[in-house]
């Protein structure tokens, strides 16, 4: 078993490399095509990428069941000697998936997304993008739920949270300032760069061998179908486990309504690309840095679920933030740009101290049998709440307008509190 220095660095770099093609396709894209003019509506189309974050519950059960072969590559026998790890014989292939469509993203030509063919080959590409980030996902996810015991887990989605925002404000705030100052090619290969040296931790690491949960799962015989059912018997089998079912349910419903919208009013109050990337996205990845690193903190004196109310209570006030300037915008006031970039940041670090606390609380109710499974059935129910509003709210914002819209998410925010409290009176 690594000691905790080392495992926390391990999974820093696993969570970085993941963060930095998910910072590009949520943070700096979705103002690439505001900026060409493309209407709300269509930036919330775009949500569709994000698909398999949603629906990879489907093969996280075989994650969990089988480590992909390595025998005819390196001639070895043995599980062991093969595998040399459970969950890395999936992250460290489909990392390097990853380095491989960067690579070939470099090499796109951007400036002929007019063109139909051109847009799908670039939609799929980034799709594929997702599909690789998406199953390396569940098997870190899972190897985390295995190697951190209960006094490391605030500790290991602390600096979860922290490298998959370090990867935002790569992957979408440096690439807005680069697309400024340098081409599309540089830039992608940059990306791509950064993350195979996020691959070398995973490289030179030996995991333990998971005998309970190969075992388990294994010697079952249970179809796919079964799985999933147990899966569901157990998150339905208390009546603790029942309202965490709505907490999941509740969580991203603010979030999916405002997902669209944030990044857009920001180009439409005048910001440039360079304030977009570097003041908005990079300044408040560093304010969600802070933010986790203090949920860290704060874990070791308060419980879970205070640490939940409290956190989400200060994410709502984050957004009362968004309404102010929507309002100023809409009644055409002059807003120093300072404002965006505080309401912004604040806003952010509230979102990862959820985060932090929000993973804390999947780890616990995830088996250790059943780790990628159980983890990724609760944030696939997450993903797939925002993605689906993700994609409907721009139409509705479009309608409505900035401030109505942001007031009536407040609003909705605040009633998706009952749930936590609801769930805190069923906690054993």
């Amino acid at each position: 078993m690594p000691n905790s220095r080392t495992l926390y660095v391990l999974l820093f770099s696993l969570y970085w490399a993941q963060g930095l093609p998910v910072g590009f396709m949520t943070h700096a894209l979705p103002v690439i095509l505001r900026a060409q003019g493309v209407s709300l509506a269509h930036i919330g189309g775009f949500g569709l990428l994000m698909l398999p974050w949603s629906i990879k519950i489907f093969w996280a059960a075989y994650v969990d069941r089988y480590a992909l072969p390595y025998k005819s590559l390196f001639g070895k026998e043995g599980y062991r000697e093969i595998y040399s790890g459970h969950y890395r014989s999936w992250i460290v292939p489909t990392q390097f998936c990853s380095v491989i469509i960067l690579v070939i993203l470099s090499f796109f030509p951007i400036q002929d997304l007019d063109q139909p063919q051109y847009l799908l080959i670039f939609f799929s590409l980034l799709l594929l993008l997702n599909l690789t980030g998406a199953t390396q996902d569940i098997a870190t996810d899972a190897l985390a739920v295995n190697l951190l015991n209960g006094d490391q887990q605030h500790w290991g989605n602390t600096f979860q949270v922290i490298g998959s925002r370090l990867g935002f404000i790569v992957g979408g705030g440096a690439v807005l300032w680069c697309l400024d100052w340098f081409n599309w090619q540089r830039t992608f290969l940059a990306l791509a760069l950064l993350v195979f040296l996020n691959l070398l931790p995973i490289l030179f690491y030996r995991e333990p061998y998971h005998s309970k949960s190969t075992q388990n799962v294994n010697q079952t015989g249970i179809s796919f179908t079964q799985a999933i059912r147990q899966y569901f018997n157990y998150f339905n089998s208390s009546a603790e486990l029942k309202t965490w079912l709505m907490v999941l349910i509740s969580f991203k419903v603010a979030d999916g309504l405002a997902g669209p919208l944030l990044k857009p009013l920001m180009v439409d109050m005048g910001l440039n690309f360079t304030q977009i990337g570097v003041y908005i996205t990079m300044f408040g990845a560093v304010a969600a840095l802070l933010g986790a690193a203090l949920a860290g903190l704060l874990l070791r004196f308060f419980s879970r679920a205070n640490s939940l109310i409290l956190f989400s209570i200060l994410k709502i006030i984050s957004l009362v933030g968004y309404v102010f300037l929507a309002y100023r915008y809409e009644s055409q006031l002059q807003t120093v740009p300072m404002w965006l970039y505080g309401v912004n940041a604040f806003e952010d670090a509230c979102s990862a101290m959820l985060l932090v606390v929000m993973l804390t609380l999947i780890m616990q109710y995830s088996r250790k049998h059943y780790a990628g499974t159980d983890f990724t059935f609760q944030v696939s129910i997450m993903a797939t709440v925002s993605g689906v509003l993700y994609l409907g709210s721009g139409v509705i914002a479009d309608a409505l307008g900035y401030y109505f819209y942001l007031s009536l998410i407040c609003a909705i925010a605040i009633l998706c509190l009952a749930p936590i409290f609801f769930w805190k009176n069923k906690m054993a």
